[in-house]
Parts: structure tokens; C-alpha cells; sequence
């Protein structure tokens, strides 16, 4: 069996830049060349890549008013991403502005057009200003376009998988840590969040991925997490076990940690008994749950903040998970801690 996926070494921030002039444009183009030549992609996807990241500047600076920025990341596979999400008005009809030729700026109009082409898969969440909308709710859009090196599988096997883990302030260590193994009958992960940041948080949640496969029972393996955590800070972890045959989620969570499941238009948020791995905490009891299909298993550290609900964002979680994860990361995240988030969509 192989070794678990590590967020560590396949989720990786490279670019995060705000696009308030068509400089911005310049810059990710020299870094997707530079990043797209060291991950081997070849020069036609390197070239589609610069002309992604083109069409995404322009329409952010068309349409958002300086209010946007662009990512470029990393994910498994290898999989390399470019995000562009702004604060804007958001998109009314986005089947329309799909269309080529369409513009509401007498443009040309062949921005999402052109972006859908170039790209191995392109996934788009809007959100316009509503008056049956109260308080604080983003609006704006989120365009990911990915780009697949080869026919190298997902994070998540069979089932559908997105991963965000970004360190405070961009900082070289994350403390924050996904390890991913998929089973026979579906998906486990473990997720970890270090106690509080910097070097320190992230050793002591490295070399941990030999813990889901050297154990099958949960108990064996957060026993075994404890042990090898003695020495360091200790760290909060979620172990999930999904199995697909019987369409049931296992929880296992010590500490400040999070999940949601998400099936249709109800969501259920689930928190966990306090404790620290390699410290001090008792054996939790699992929160097993029976998924309907098309449910969305979300697990997240406390660097995401919890004020958000299913109906801020609808229709986001019909979507893909690597774009869920994107924008409920970018939006939700706390500047003052590590962030992460898991999310696994089940088919």
C-alpha cells in the first residue's frame, strides 16, 4: 500500500496577489512559466496557463474594480490550479456570460469563453448582490481553472477531494497537516493542527503518515498519534473514515477541530471533546453518520471561522470540492492562524 497523500508536499501555495492594475498580469505569468517548467508541464499547457491567468487579470479589472486576486496552487496529481476570486459584483447570468461574444462592457466578450477552452477543467461560482440577503455576505466571483499534468489519480481515490492548508501569513511553516489514504471500500484522512504556529507546529504534525497504514482500528492509530506527539507541542486532530459499501462517515475528534456534512440544502456541524494529542485526552466515542449520495464532508482546523452557514454560499456546495475549499478558505479564513480545510465530496 502506498504512503498517505501529505498536504504538505501536494497542497502548496505558490502565488497570492491582489490585481489592481495590469501589472498583476505580468507577475503571474513569470511565476506560472517558472512554476509550470519545475513541475514539467509541458510548453503548450505552460502557454494555455499564461492565457488563463490573461483573461482572468482582464476580467477582474473590468468588472471587480481592483477588488480581486490571483492564486496559483499546487494540488495532487499534480494538478496545478489558478484561482481568480474577487469582491465584486459578482456574475447575474452566468450561463450567459459564459457565451462568446457576450459583454456587458462592449468588449469583446471572450474571457470565460476563452478560459473554458485553454484549461483542463474550469470551475466558476458567483454570487450577485440580493436584497433577500442580509448582513455580511461575500459577493463576487470565484474562477478555478486547473491544469493536469498527466493521467495521475486524485487525493480521494474514488471519491471526489479538495484540500486547502495555507500558513499564517503565508509563513514558510504551516502547522496545519492532511494525510490521505484511500481504502478499499472508500477514504481515510487525518487531520491535524499543530498547536500554535510557525517551525515547532509543523514538526510536530510531519512523519505522521505512517499512522493510517500501520493500524486499521481508529483507536490504534490516535493512540499511536499521542505517543509520537509526547515530545512536541501536541496537535487537535480529526481521524475521518468514510466507507463508501455502507455510505457511512466515522468521526474521531480530539480538540479544537470542526466537520459538516452537507446533503441538499441542510447542513450538519459537528464539534468535538477537548484534549490535546500528546498531552492529555480521553478516547472519543465515534459520530457515525449515514450519508445520502452527493453529500459533502467537510472537516476544517479552527484557523476557518465557524460564522458561516450553508445558505451564504448557495449552490457552492453542488460544485467541485477543490473550489469549495478554495473559497470557504479564502473568505472564512483567519489571518491570525494556519488554515485548513478538507472536503470530500461522496458519489
Amino acid at each position: 500500500m502506498s504512503l498517505p497523500i501529505d498536504s504538505a508536499k501536494t497542497c502548496r501555495l505558490y502565488y497570492n496577489n491582489a490585481v489592481q492594475n495590469e501589472a498583476a498580469g505580468i507577475l503571474v505569468r513569470s511565476k506560472l512559466f517558472a512554476i509550470g517548467q519545475r513541475l514539467g508541464f509541458s510548453d503548450l499547457k505552460r502557454q494555455n496557463m499564461a492565457l488563463v491567468a490573461a483573461e482572468m487579470v482582464s476580467n477582474q479589472l473590468k468588472y471587480a474594480g481592483g477588488r480581486g486576486m490571483i492564486q496559483v496552487w499546487e494540488q495532487p496529481g499534480p494538478i496545478l490550479d489558478i484561482l481568480a476570486l474577487d469582491y465584486g459584483p459578482g456574475i447575474a447570468d452566468l450561463k450567459l456570460a459564459q457565451q462568446d461574444g457576450y459583454s456587458s462592457t462592449n468588449t469583446l466578450g471572450k474571457g470565460l469563453g476563452s478560459i473554458q477552452r485553454l484549461a483542463d477543467e474550469v470551475h466558476i461560482f458567483t454570487q450577485a448582490a440580493s436584497t433577500e440577503r442580509q448582513g455580511k455576505v461575500w459577493t463576487g466571483t470565484a474562477v478555478l481553472a486547473r491544469f493536469g499534468k498527466g493521467n495521475g489519480g486524485t487525493a480521494g481515490g474514488r471519491t471526489n477531494t479538495g484540500l486547502f492548508a495555507r500558513a499564517l501569513v503565508d509563513e514558510r511553516f504551516n502547522g496545519d497537516r492532511l494525510y490521505l489514504q484511500p481504502t478499499g471500500s472508500g477514504l481515510r484522512w487525518l487531520h491535524l493542527d499543530g498547536l500554535g504556529h510557525g517551525q515547532s507546529a509543523q514538526s510536530a504534525t510531519a512523519n505522521l503518515a505512517n499512522c493510517l497504514v500501520e493500524h486499521d482500528q481508529p483507536e490504534a492509530v490516535l493512540r499511536t498519534l499521542h505517543e509520537r506527539l509526547r515530545e512536541s507541542r501536541g496537535a487537535v486532530a480529526i481521524l475521518a473514515d468514510l466507507d463508501l459499501q455502507s455510505r457511512q462517515l466515522a468521526l474521531h475528534g480530539i480538540g479544537d477541530m470542526q466537520a459538516y456534512v452537507i446533503e441538499g440544502d441542510s447542513m450538519q456541524r459537528l464539534s468535538f471533546g477537548p484534549g490535546v494529542l500528546g498531552k492529555e485526552y480521553k478516547q472519543p466515542l465515534p459520530q457515525v453518520i449515514d450519508l445520502a449520495a452527493k453529500a459533502t464532508v467537510i472537516t476544517a482546523s479552527d484557523g476557518i471561522r465557524r460564522s458561516w452557514e450553508e445558505a451564504m454560499f448557495p449552490g457552492l456546495f453542488h460544485l467541485h470540492p477543490q473550489l469549495i475549499a478554495y473559497v470557504l478558505g479564502n473568505i472564512m479564513g483567519r489571518i491570525s492562524d494556519d488554515q485548513s480545510l478538507c472536503v470530500v465530496r461522496v458519489p
